[in-house]
Parts: structure tokens; sequence; C-alpha cells
């Protein structure tokens, strides 16, 4: 599987807000990435 196509930027915002490592942000398979990106926009309107 290849790295997501994503800056090196947007990478460690993701890192940061779903606190992951960078590394496994950029080997994560798009709809699992897309999926807890969702997870977390549901947490966020629940509060």
């Amino acid at each position: 599987m290849k790295p997501l196509q994503i800056s090196a930027d947007t990478a460690i915002a993701l890192s940061k807000k779903l606190n992951v490592p960078i590394e496994q942000i950029m080997h994560m398979p798009q709809h699992i990435l897309l999926k807890k990106l969702m997870e977390l926009e549901a947490e966020k309107k629940d509060q």
C-alpha cells in the first residue's frame, strides 16, 4: 500500500488531532482515516 498523498503539515495536524503517530497516519488506509475523522467530528458536535 502506498502512503497517503497528503502534505507533511496535514499529517502533523492529523497526528495531533487523532493522537496517533505520524508514521501510522501516513500508512493508514484512506477509508479508515476518513472514518476516524468522522468519529472525531461527531464527538465534537456532541460537546
